[in-house]
């Protein structure tokens, strides 16, 4: 038997003022993955009203999206699109990164694309 993983992983990690968020993305995301994933990030973004955000989208993993899901992400962005003073993403297919310099327009903070997951990290701690 073939189990296809999808799913959204979510860590949390506190440095001095900031919170920093790192998203992985898994296979073909669903609708019921961003109802799980959703709650969680506004209740982190609640519990810490003070702290500057920065977070890193791992797409390497990434599949693409259910067509609902496709939806829950663009909202996702629309409704946080301030909240991140960085947002590092990470992906090895052009496709993610043509869809991170689309980001730029929906982003209100700094928005870059890398291959490279060390860098990206180090980045968001500059």
């Amino acid at each position: 038997m073939i189990i296809k993983e999808h799913g959204i992983g979510i860590t949390l990690k506190r440095a001095e003022q900031t919170l920093f968020v790192e998203i992985a993305m898994v296979g073909k995301l669903t609708h019921e993955d961003y109802e799980l994933f959703v709650p969680m990030i506004d209740n982190a973004m609640k519990n810490t009203p003070d702290m500057k955000m920065n977070m890193l989208f791992d797409m390497r993993e990434l599949d693409g999206w259910e067509l609902q899901a496709g939806w829950d992400d663009f909202k996702f962005g629309l409704n946080h699109r301030s909240d991140f003073a960085k947002l590092a993403l990470v992906g090895n297919r052009k496709w993610q990164e043509i869809s991170a310099k689309l980001s730029n327009w929906f982003v209100g903070g700094e928005t870059r694309y890398f291959e490279d997951k060390t860098e990206a990290i180090e980045w968001l701690y500059r």
